[in-house]
């Protein structure tokens, strides 16, 4: 871990000294983006079940469910795809709702030739519009994965194997292992597989319960460390009493690189819409409109306006890359004042409560046909909505930074917000600190003076 030196209190101006203590806080709030643990979803994982349905001849057929138990962060298009190695020379025979992306080596098999006989396949969900007979429940979603906590019925992915020259008993068959989960690209780590007590299943008509042969789960849990070396949004901040918009701190996630062109897309170009139409639109490669940040998505929080009783902000969404679009977006924002929601504009909102007695993180997202739906960079490419909420008098205050959020993130990661000391202050906070530096430099002044004339 690294340390930086901080100034001393008493070395710097009261402001600078406030700003100081502000940016111990702001460096415990923003080390969770290199943490595997997330503070706001202290549970959250996707957690596979294996259950064995029937033995056949030579194994048995399983069905694989997905379950993303998280509560804002989703596996986006191009989808999931699960991998796994066999503990002794298993070959799928056929598969529901799924296939492996290999077939791998079958040429020892003179008929009836396997799915897959790799050793560690990798399986992907089929499409949609995927013939019934090829369907089991909760199949064929190209691979898209909802969070629990915004959309539980399409948060369930399954598919239905048929594994042959494995084991026909419980005590014979041998779990796979080393299970990986790609959403599209790494940041899971999945856990060994544990047999656990299986899993009963109740009938249509609710009148006979049936049990799996055996059943053993799989747990992965997210990184952002691991899913990319470097942040994804940020967060920019302005208020009705100041002037000052305080933008997301400059290179947040990378740097406009001026010796290779195209790297970055100028918005006012010409030639614009034949850059974005050009060859690599169909890859995961981010194409970004050029800023100072160059971050694919921005969150501005505003401090719009005060009334007596409440408060209102404003928050938009922008979309800087020009080759992603975002279904089903979400935004977490966690502030003291959240607990005290009087209305919401043209946003769905969801209280969470990661801790006992604690109330200050909302999940808020799009309003469906309506601006659920996050289109690429361009004209279109943002969405906003602006919280209506009421005033604890005990704690409100706009001093200090008060009313901007403490943690932002945008579809699960954890958005880069800028220093504690540049956020916008009160005018007349800042007028007391310059009038308080001021009579310091006069009395200082006044003392020497006097000094001198003694001497």
């Amino acid at each position: 871990m690294e340390y930086t030196m901080l100034p001393s209190i008493g070395s710097v101006s009261p402001r600078g000294a406030f700003g100081v203590l502000l940016l111990l806080l702001f460096s415990f709030s923003t080390f969770t983006w290199t943490e595997t643990y997330d503070p706001l979803d202290p549970t959250g994982n996707i957690t596979i079940k294996w259950d064995v349905i029937t033995w056949t001849p030579d194994g048995y057929v399983a069905v694989v469910t997905m379950y993303n138990f998280q509560q804002y962060r989703h596996i986006q298009s191009p989808g999931w795809s699960l991998g796994w190695t066999w503990a002794k020379k298993e070959v799928i025979w056929n598969m529901m709702g799924g296939q492996t992306t290999e077939q791998g080596d079958c040429s020892k098999f003179k008929a009836g030739i396997p799915h897959c006989c790799k050793k560690d396949p990798t399986v992907v969900d089929l499409l949609p519009g995927t013939p019934y007979n090829q369907q089991i429940a909760n199949c064929c979603k190209g691979g898209v994965l909802n969070s629990w906590g915004q959309d539980p019925s399409n948060a369930v992915s399954s598919f239905q194997v048929s594994v042959g020259s494995a084991g026909t008993t419980n005590k014979t068959v041998k779990v796979p292992k080393n299970f990986t989960l790609k959403a599209p690209g790494p940041g899971y780590t999945c856990g060994p597989a544990k047999i656990v007590k299986p899993t009963t299943f109740i009938t249509s008509d609710k009148r006979r319960i049936t049990q799996a042969m055996m059943t053993w789960n799989i747990t992965c849990t997210y990184s952002q460390f691991l899913a990319q070396k470097k942040p994804s949004c940020c967060v920019s901040l302005s208020s009705f009493y100041n002037d000052t918009v305080v933008n997301c701190p400059t290179c947040t996630c990378g740097c406009q690189n001026k010796t290779e062109p195209g790297s970055c897309v100028d918005p006012n170009s010409p030639h614009l819409s034949s850059v974005v139409s050009s060859s690599g639109k169909a890859t995961n490669t981010p194409l970004l409109q050029c800023t100072s940040h160059m971050c694919p998505v921005r969150v501005h929080w505003h401090v719009k306006l005060n009334y007596k009783e409440y408060w209102r902000v404003k928050i938009t969404i922008t979309n800087f890359n020009y080759r992603m679009n975002y279904s089903q977006w979400n935004l977490v924002v966690q502030h003291p004042n959240l607990d005290n929601i009087t209305q919401l504009f043209s946003f769905q909102y969801k209280s969470l409560t990661p801790y006992e007695g604690l109330n200050d993180t909302s999940m808020l997202w799009g309003v469906k046909f309506y601006n659920d739906f996050l289109s690429s960079a361009g004209p279109l490419g943002n969405v906003q909505s602006e919280i209506l909420l009421r005033k604890d008098k005990s704690t409100f205050t706009f001093d200090k930074g008060w009313a901007f959020p403490r943690r932002i993130y945008f579809n699960g990661d954890n958005c880069v917000m800028p220093p504690p000391d540049a956020y916008p202050w009160l005018p007349n906070t800042s007028s007391k600190l310059v009038f308080s530096l001021i009579s310091t430099v006069i009395a200082t002044l006044a003392s020497f003076l006097i000094l001198m004339n003694q001497s």
